[in-house]
């Protein structure tokens, strides 16, 4: 490039043949002394090796030669100033190029590098070249660095060293050379300087590595083409993708300045491709603790395999997190819920296993497991087809000996169950779109603390998030919201889960739900639910409703707290049981479901927002509290707000302890429960005997094991109206269904009482 041309800068001086009146002997200022009728300069019009040249000889230590013309220096732009020259006779001088340095004014700029590499002229009639090249910046190359103060330059030649040597010099020449410094000064290196072919075949990992470490934190540009990445890349430099890369599928692409989805998809070209091999990089990456997706959308066209994403990693336990876009789901088939029947063998001496499983090389882990006497959301965690065996996550509560059970696997958008083991794992502020295509998310079969926060996930065809083993360890699921794709399927109808858990320490906290068959069940202990809104209700009259909120393990130490509980129901059950009836242990124990909305319209009356469902006999309340409720029922009234669900065995009230039933609110609840129960008794004849019952307001219909207190109302009188100051004694547990107290006077008395029961001791 010359700026002759580009710019219509005149850079090239003269060639002598036009004169010598514009060469100076001194620095080429206006007024120095020129080479014109000087007697130690001649021209040569026709010099074999040159043509017209100049003839000099050296008389002065430094014989200058200068063009007195002012050659411009542009910001940004390098010129190379080239001189050829040749001794013909007496002593050898030596050669350098040299210039004056001009700023504003026409003053000289001080302190600068003026003179290039000097050459000796070794013998007669051989040619040297000599160059320099001057320009802004003091790069590699540059000779004189003359930064912006300098805005033109008297450019030239000296001559040194002995005097009276005769020498002759080719016309003088100015270049712009800005091109060789063009990668440096725009800040971008070209990885197919150092050997990269995008031709989709040639192994370009070296090259890439290459540019990456001569680039030194510029830009590095990966040009139009396909780039074979046979090996591992990690590159520290910022890139610039206008080609892509590929690269097979266990070989790690890390962009540690540039790692964010977007670069992914620029770098494969293809956003499923993309976002697994960015988070394979992600858990083979040190420098970064989360993959930003920066707001792209992902369409996903088939389950993706997490596991496989990342084949040299079976187990991972470092904090990593996907924050901010979105996964929406497409296509057809490749979705299809697969399932297959097999006959098989549970014994509850190994209650999480079945044996004999025929069939077994086609049952998938994950599979949802289904028949008689097998509880909710219980999946196949692993299986041995050696063996014929399948280790499930709980155990199943009445599925004794042989039998056809079902096995079906859900398709799932994200699909960790290939990892061994996952765990502080968190997806932040996503969006999975399943369209009624697929499920959300399979959970790794153990890890701890997988987090979902401010995430949505709307309309699963079957599952929102699966828990297939204990990988759900101390899950927080956080503001996220549950949108399901049965909203307009009336209750009974509908099939699909938002949540399961299996293991100890969840936390579910300010989700919303909408329309679920059910919103969560929970299968471990020390669970925390608060502040979520799950709603279940449909539009038929006097509709049924479903559990919301599944506790599936009598010993539970449960809280359940500050949650707008709409047209569902709390279930308390023991479905994981392998010997449901009790024999040892807490049995219903440590549960507290306090200062809850708990709102239900168009219901049947038998609808109760909290069941208790006991799966084996002699089990009982132990440690229950139950207070700061707000039950109401719009468009109907309900029979009550608690239950107990006999399908399977009622509780054994006779044992009952700890249990605080208070400080509630009912509407349109025809019998409101309490414990302790205040009840007031009115006794018009005189009886030695008071029978008093409590109409059915314990709860869960239980009995009467205690009395707090006995306050008179009034006077207590006799047969003789006169004032009986005695205090009867209580029988309790009294009729058949032990919920009447027997008082016992020390006379026939009559009067009104103010009695406070209990259920428990």
């Amino acid at each position: 490039m010359n700026k002759a041309i580009t710019d219509g800068v005149q850079l090239m001086p003269p060639v002598f043949d036009t004169g010598l009146d514009v060469w100076s002997s001194g620095n080429g200022t206006p007024g120095s002394d020129t080479y014109q009728g000087a007697v130690n300069a001649a021209l040569v019009p026709a010099d074999q090796d040159f043509g017209g040249c100049l003839e000099l000889q050296k008389t002065n230590g430094v014989q200058k030669l200068r063009y007195m013309g002012e050659t411009p220096l542009l910001p940004g732009c390098y010129l190379q100033i080239k001189a050829r020259i040749k001794a013909i006779a007496g002593n050898l001088p030596s050669v350098r190029i040299a210039g004056w340095a001009g700023g504003a004014g026409g003053n000289h700029v001080n302190g600068l590098t003026e003179v290039g590499t000097t050459v000796t002229l070794e013998s007669y009639g051989k040619i040297v070249e000599v160059t320099a090249i001057v320009g802004p910046g003091a790069r590699g190359g540059v000779d004189l660095p003359w930064g912006t103060q300098a805005l033109y330059g008297h450019f030239g030649l000296d001559l040194t060293g002995p005097n009276g040597g005769i020498v002759r010099i080719d016309d003088l020449q100015i270049e712009d050379v800005t091109g060789v410094f063009l990668r440096d000064m725009i800040n971008v290196v070209d990885v197919r300087d150092f050997g990269a072919v995008g031709d989709g075949a040639t192994d370009c990992s070296a090259a890439f590595e290459a540019t990456d470490q001569a680039a030194e934190g510029r830009k590095i540009l990966v040009p139009a083409g396909v780039y074979s990445l046979s090996n591992s890349v990690s590159l520290k430099s910022p890139v610039e993708f206008e080609g892509t890369v590929t690269m097979p599928s266990n070989k790690v692409f890390i962009l540690a300045k540039s790692f964010d989805l977007p670069s992914y998809i620029a770098a494969f070209g293809d956003e499923e491709l993309a976002f697994t091999k960015a988070f394979q990089a992600l858990l083979n990456n040190s420098d970064h603790e989360s993959l930003d997706m920066c707001g792209r959308k992902v369409t996903v066209t088939r389950p993706i395999d997490m596991q496989a994403a990342v084949p040299n990693k079976i187990t991972y336990a470092t904090r990593r997190v996907i924050r901010n876009g979105q996964f929406t789901a497409t296509g057809a088939a490749v979705w299809d819920t697969q399932s297959v029947t097999a006959r098989a063998t549970y014994s509850a001496s190994d209650p999480r296993k079945l044996t004999n499983v025929a069939n077994i090389a086609n049952i998938a882990v994950g599979s949802l497991v289904e028949g008689n006497g097998v509880g909710r959301e219980i999946y196949v965690r692993s299986k041995n087809i050696g063996a014929a065996e399948i280790v499930l996550n709980a155990p199943l509560y009445d599925a004794e000996g042989t039998q056809n059970f079902t096995f079906t696997d859900f398709k799932y958008m994200l699909d960790f169950s290939g990892f061994g083991s996952l765990s502080q794992f968190a997806m932040s502020d996503i969006e999975f779109q399943c369209n009624k295509l697929c499920s959300g998310i399979r959970l790794a079969p153990s890890g701890l603390t997988f987090q979902l926060r401010d995430c949505f996930i709307s309309r699963p065809k079957d599952r929102g998030v699966t828990s297939i083993g204990t990988g759900c360890q101390g899950i927080l699921i956080d503001r996220c919201q549950f949108l399901s794709s049965e909203e307009s399927l009336d209750v009974p109808d509908r099939t699909t889960v938002a949540i399961n858990v299996n293991a100890n320490d969840p936390k579910l906290r300010n989700n919303r739900a909408t329309r679920f068959k059910h919103f969560a069940l929970l299968g471990g202990a020390n669970s925390v639910v608060l502040g979520n809104h799950f709603f279940q209700g449909d539009d038929v009259t006097a509709g049924v409703r479903t559990a919301g909120l599944i506790i599936a393990n009598n010993f539970t130490n449960a809280t359940i707290t500050g949650n707008y509980i709409d047209n569902c129901t709390v279930e308390w059950t023991n479905e994981r049981d392998p010997t449901p009836d009790f024999n040892n242990g807490f049995s219903f124990s440590a549960m507290s479901i306090t200062d809850n909305i708990m709102l239900c319209g168009d219901v049947a009356p038998w609808f109760s927002f909290i069941v208790l469902k006991p799966h084996g006999t002699g089990h009982f309340l132990n440690g229950v509290t139950i207070s700061g409720n707000k039950f109401r029922s719009v468009n109907g009234t309900i029979d009550r707000v608690e239950r107990v669900d006999t399908s399977f065995a009622d509780l054994d009230f006779s044992r009952s302890k700890h249990v605080t039933f208070e400080a509630n609110t009912f509407h349109s609840i025809r019998e409101q429960a309490f414990n302790p129960l205040r009840v007031r008794h009115s006794e018009s004849t005189n009886a030695s005997n008071w029978i008093i019952g409590v109409n059915g307001e314990l709860p869960f219909g239980g009995q009467i094991r205690g009395v707090d207190s006995i306050v008179a109302l009034g006077k207590i009188s006799n047969a003789s109206s006169d004032a009986n100051f005695s205090r009867p004694y209580a029988l309790t547990q009294q009729g058949g269904n032990k919920d009447k107290i027997k008082l016992v006077w020390n006379e026939p008395v009559r009067g009104d009482i103010v009695v406070t029961v209990r259920m428990d001791l």
